[in-house]
């Protein structure tokens, strides 16, 4: 009975070391996807109200969670049953990245030219506070939702030979670690402002009153400057992602691409695959911006005639 159970315990502690290590390999290799994900989540939960951040982000958090739910089985039963699906699926959502990129691109610009338009009648907009924070957490979780595909699928083939016991535990492990990382992050960023104000509000009396002051004071003067850079890298993040993705599954393009920087120097080997990657984003965004534009028009319906 005791050697079965030391037996049993040993089995535990070599597939909980097993499960770390490649956990560990796992998340260095989605490392660049999970700082586009922190990126694209700061943004997407930015500029809600101060009382409502951090339920949103916990509302966008839990969705991620089932975001996980669904594709960890998902993957493993997709690789084992019909492996060449992922690469096409994971394309799909490449593309709605960059098509989500390109319809905030071409937004912000045209909402600048129209900045000193005369004004027009004004569009039906969603003006309900519960339901703009609804859409946003709901956008949120949509877009978690591609991410989080990539990063499985990335991690899943860092372990494809392991034990399907073992594999099943790394994505569960991986999955529950870039979540509560991810999202911890995103809390603390989108509370910066509260934090500078407390440190503002320090009696000067206190101990180290001047010092905490003036962290308070630099903090809400960059907070501002960090939401904005985070906005400006979420929509970069979606573009380099998404395009990422989509020369990943031509290899033709994917392996062009390698060979053109080969025998560079190490930063042009470091920067050029990205600028690839943004470029077939961009484009690959505004052409289907421009498709879903043209479907939608012909798709209404002609003006009464007379």
């Amino acid at each position: 009975m005791a050697t079965s159970l030391l037996a049993l315990l040993d089995d535990i502690a070599s597939l909980l070391d097993d499960v770390a290590a490649l956990t560990k390999v796992a998340t260095t290799k989605t490392a660049g996807v999970l700082a586009d994900d922190l990126a694209l989540n700061a943004q997407q939960v930015a500029g809600v109200d101060a009382d409502r951040e951090l339920p949103v982000v916990f509302a966008v958090a839990k969705g991620s969670l089932v975001n996980k739910a669904i594709l960890v089985p998902a993957a493993l039963a997709i690789s084992a049953a019909t492996p060449r699906l992922v690469t096409p699926l994971l394309m799909m959502g490449g593309l709605f990245l960059c098509y989500e990129g390109a319809e905030k691109v071409v937004h912000k610009v045209a909402s600048r030219g129209h900045a000193d338009a005369p004004p027009s009648a004004p569009a039906a907009v969603e003006t309900d506070p519960a339901k703009l924070e609804a859409q946003k957490i709901k956008g949120a979780i949509r877009t978690d939702f591609i991410l989080s595909a990539e990063i499985i699928v990335i991690a899943l083939g860092s372990v494809t030979t392991a034990p399907l016991r073992t594999r099943l535990l790394v994505l569960v492990a991986l999955g529950l670690v870039m979540t509560v990382g991810v999202y911890g992050v995103v809390a603390a960023i989108v509370k910066l402002d509260d934090a500078g104000l407390a440190l503002l509000r320090t009696p000067a009396s206190a101990r180290l009153g001047g010092l905490r002051r003036a962290i308070g004071r630099g903090i809400l003067r960059t907070a501002p400057w960090l939401m904005k850079a985070l906005s400006v890298g979420g929509t970069l993040a979606m573009f380099l992602v998404g395009g990422s993705i989509l020369l990943h599954g031509f290899p033709a393009a994917h392996h062009a691409a390698t060979h053109l920087v080969e025998g560079m120097g190490v930063v042009a080997r470091a920067v050029l695959p990205k600028l690839f990657d943004l470029a077939a984003g961009v484009a690959a965004g505004l052409a289907t911006l421009l498709v879903v534009a043209t479907l939608a028009r012909l798709r209404r319906p002609a003006p009464p005639v007379g």
